[in-house]
């Protein structure tokens, strides 16, 4: 399965990309007893990658899309989050030291925890940034 959703780059639109997230994938993954575990990860791995891009990549550029694209095959759940942006060079991240109770900084880590497999590339195609979102399925029981 695959699906694309283009939405406005505004936190407003949050409830309809969680939505979109849920809904999608609920069609085919419902019945899975690991489900509500995995629709937690998702939704939460989406809502803060979203919130990002609004927040900082758009944030002098509230009308450009956020193209988001979801991607569901036997193995695994693919997320893309396409951004206009500046782009953030992942190399100069430090993660964030609990000591210091600093405020930002903590989406990078909170997506690598959430998913297998993270990766972003600046000016991907067409100038834009795409932020790859992946997970491995648990094996699932064949339902009656």
């Amino acid at each position: 399965m695959r699906t694309e959703l283009k939405i406005p780059s505004d936190l407003k639109f949050l409830s309809v990309v969680e939505s979109w997230l849920l809904e999608s994938l609920a069609t085919e993954l419902k019945e899975s007893e690991t489900w509500p575990q995995l629709s937690t990860r998702l939704r939460l791995a989406l809502v803060e990658a979203y919130s990002n891009v609004v927040r900082h990549a758009h944030k002098d550029n509230p009308e450009t899309p956020v193209i988001l694209r979801l991607t569901l095959d036997q193995r695994s759940v693919t997320l893309e989050i396409w951004d206009s942006g500046q782009g953030y060079d992942t190399d100069t991240y430090l993660a964030p030291v609990p000591e210091t109770f600093q405020e930002g900084g903590y989406g990078w880590l909170i997506l690598n925890r959430l998913m297998d497999k993270v990766q972003y590339q600046l000016r991907a195609k067409d100038g834009q940034n795409c932020l790859m979102l992946e997970t491995e399925l648990p094996i699932f029981q064949e339902m009656p």
